[in-house]
C-alpha cells in the first residue's frame, strides 16, 4: 500500500483540531482516514513547533528549526543503533 503525501496546511488543520480538544484523538483521526498515532505525532510537531513561531529573530527561529532537525536525526540515529545492538545480540 502506497502511502499518501498530506500538505502541510492539511497537518496542521488537523493538529489544531486535536489542540483544541472538542473531539478525541480517535474521532478525528477516523474523520480524515488516518491514524491515531498520526494525529497525534502532528499535534506534538506543533506543540513544540509553536515556540519558535514567536521568536522575532529569524536567526532564532533557524537555529531552532536546526536543534530540533539534529535532535530528530539523533532519536532516529539512535533508534537504528538500537534495533542493530537488539539484532546483534540475538545472533
Amino acid at each position: 500500500m502506497k502511502r499518501k503525501k498530506r500538505s502541510p496546511d492539511f497537518k496542521r488543520k488537523v493538529a489544531i483540531e486535536a489542540l483544541r480538544e472538542r473531539e478525541t484523538i480517535n474521532e478525528i483521526a477516523s474523520r480524515h482516514g488516518l491514524h491515531p498515532v498520526q494525529v497525534s505525532q502532528w499535534k506534538r510537531e506543533l506543540e513544540q513547533g509553536a515556540p519558535s513561531m514567536f521568536t522575532t529573530d529569524a536567526a532564532e527561529r533557524r537555529e531552532a528549526k536546526a536543534l530540533q532537525e539534529e535532535k530528530a536525526f539523533l532519536q532516529q540515529l539512535i533508534g537504528k543503533q538500537a534495533i542493530e545492538l537488539v539484532s546483534n545480540c540475538k545472533n
